[in-house]
């Protein structure tokens, strides 16, 4: 009867194991409609292409995609191929302008006097001719031409923090749905210890041991985590559409990350270091500087408008007269000329005056602008730093509880089968451990995504950082990433009775007959 007891016992802490080692599966709730639907892909894609699709979903396949397909950075990259038309147009100011005109003219000529006959004639004139303007002298067209090229440099500049931003947006999304995944894990396993809790706590008080109150409270819990459990489903699926929105694809496997990645601290270990080079090489700071030499610029160029302006002016002109007013003759006239046109601005009614003034406020914004620009690169790059070597003094931290909860996981276990502990305990230290496992892997994630950060806050962040941070990956083990949830909606109304759980519960462990039960109250 003993060994039958064991046997028994033994087949129930293996059945235990297997459903939390079977926890990860849990997460991808896809009924087996669904899932033949996934094997028979019905959209335009072909099969093959969607049998690929989960291959090498890792971050840098991703972040390479979203630099072909994120609507975000092709908008960045057009609106630069735009400006940079700014300096053929400020140049096309300073070089000859030619241009060519021609007309028809048809003239009806009466003319009546007293006491004379009345003269008439009809005529035409036809002809054409060449104008050429020569810009000699002028300053502010000189102005605007470095203003262009500081554009173009501004542009240059906003392109590339597109790209910077575009690869810390992938990154945070892509560690988004790990987490998000990490957390669906955590709680299924809580769940399935609560569960376990609520039918003892039920078997207990069919037999008398426990109140109804024990069962209610068990019960309260396992709503509670049930209801947590779909909050955390919904944001998986909203971290993977965030993910999807980046790439213009839905990613159906990732690559997650490997179980003991090396994370190195920032070098140079300075962080004055760090804030100099934000300081200077952050691309907003760049932006804003390039915005302060074109306002100074703006200044320059106003103040020119007081100077003259010097051009050579050249025509050529050919006329052919079809009659005249007073004769029949056909004549044809050939007219050139050459010369200096000066322009000099004497009174604009204050309008030069006005401008030169706005020019100079409009400095002194750009300046405060700069300013802030290298406070915030400065103050981003000390949050970047210190959440680096805070993230893996948290990490090395959370290595030795996940050690700790290991091993009491294995001491627990080692206890149910001498028999002094019971399965619920079991249930309880597998529970931390995966608690204690998903806290390790979000402030993994907190680390790398802390490091790019810190790059990005130097103006340095470039794929080669992507790429090292893809190493830390293993594309070998994709995990699944659900596309739609089979959730079974419970009814919100409660009635006063105690009623089954709507997901099913684990299957109950054997009672303990060594433990005398409880006095009923």
């Amino acid at each position: 009867m003993r060994k039958r007891t064991s046997a028994r016992k033994h087949q129930a802490f293996q059945q235990t194991v297997a459903a939390f080692t079977s926890a990860a599966l849990l997460i991808a709730p896809l009924s087996n409609v669904q899932a033949q639907q996934r094997q028979q892909p019905t959209d335009s894609r072909t099969a093959a292409e969607i049998g690929n699709a989960g291959v090498r979903n890792d971050l840098l396949t991703l972040y390479r995609e979203a630099l072909a397909n994120d609507a975000v950075l092709a908008s960045a990259r057009a609106l630069q191929l735009a400006t940079q038309e700014r300096v053929p147009q400020a140049r096309a100011a300073l070089l000859p302008n030619l241009g060519a005109s021609a007309r028809y003219d048809y003239n009806v000529y009466r003319s009546s006097t007293s006491g004379l006959p009345s003269i008439s004639s009809n005529y035409s004139v036809y002809g054409g001719g060449l104008d050429l303007t020569v810009p000699l002298y002028r300053p502010q067209d000189w102005t605007a031409l470095d203003q262009a090229k500081l554009t173009v440099l501004q542009s240059e500049a906003q392109l590339a923090q597109s790209q910077q931003d575009l690869a810390l947006r992938v990154a945070n999304a892509y560690f988004n749905v790990l987490a998000a995944r990490d957390q669906l894990i955590a709680l299924v396993a809580s769940k399935q210890a609560t569960g376990e809790q609520l039918q003892q706590a039920r078997r207990e008080f069919e037999v008398g041991t426990k109140t109804i109150i024990d069962t209610n409270e068990a019960q309260a819990r396992f709503d509670q985590i049930a209801a947590q459990e779909q909050v955390a489903l919904g944001t998986l699926l909203v971290r993977r559409s965030d993910l999807q929105v980046i790439i213009a694809r839905e990613p159906d496997t990732l690559a997650p990350l490997r179980e003991r990645p090396n994370l190195n601290a920032p070098l140079p270990p300075d962080i004055n270091a760090w804030v100099q080079a934000a300081e200077t090489g952050n691309y907003s700071v760049q932006i804003a500087r390039s915005g302060y030499e074109i306002a100074t610029r703006e200044i320059e160029r106003q103040r020119d408008a007081y100077k003259p302006t010097v051009d050579l002016v050249s025509g050529y002109n050919i006329n052919k007269f079809n009659g005249t007013q007073s004769s029949d003759l056909n004549p044809r006239i050939n007219s050139g000329s050459v010369g200096l046109l000066l322009n000099v601005p004497i009174y604009t009614g204050g309008l030069i005056q006005s401008r030169v003034r706005e020019a100079l406020a409009l400095q002194e914004r750009s300046n405060f602008d700069l300013e802030s620009a290298r406070r915030n690169a400065a103050n981003a790059a000390r949050d970047a730093f210190t959440g680096v070597n805070f993230g893996l003094a948290q990490v090395s931290a959370l290595e030795s509880a996940e050690v700790s909860a290991r091993t009491q996981l294995e001491s627990t276990q080692l206890g149910y089968e001498v028999g002094v502990r019971i399965q619920l305990d079991v249930l309880n230290a597998t529970t931390q451990l995966v608690q204690t496992q998903r806290d390790l892997k979000r402030a993994r994630y907190d680390v790398l995504l802390a490091g790019l950060r810190l790059k990005s806050a130097a103006g340095t962040l470039g794929d080669e950082d992507i790429a090292a941070v893809n190493a830390l990956l293993d594309p070998a083990e994709p995990i699944t990433v659900p596309e739609l949830p089979a959730i079974n909606i419970r009814s919100p109304q409660r009635s006063p009775t105690l009623t089954p759980p709507a997901q099913p519960l684990p299957p109950a462990a054997p009672s303990r007959p060594s433990r005398p039960p409880a006095q009923p109250r």
